[in-house]
């Protein structure tokens, strides 16, 4: 059966839903999940972490080192090839 009290599991009281409340979430399958700030994220230990930014860049790979957010680290490294000696491609 869900837990439909308050709190959700969390100990922590969930806050009413109002229209301030709502934030927009924009997905992109090949980097991270945008939204619009200030935003607060629970941590898988507990933690809370909050970013006053007006657009907030959220890690979904677990590549960031700055986790939860965005750092870019999922991008593509590609190394410059250097051109042939010859000058020839």
């Amino acid at each position: 059966m869900p837990d439909t009290s308050d709190t959700a599991g969390t100990g922590t009281p969930a806050p009413a839903y109002t229209e301030d409340l709502a934030r927009r979430v924009f997905v992109d399958p090949q980097g991270p999940v945008m939204v619009e700030g200030p935003i607060e994220i629970a941590l898988e230990d507990g933690e809370v972490v909050r970013s006053e930014r007006f657009m907030v860049a959220v890690c979904t790979c677990r590549r960031s080192r700055t986790y939860p957010w965005c750092d870019t680290s999922h991008r593509r490294r590609a190394r410059a090839v250097p051109p042939p000696e010859d000058g020839n491609p």
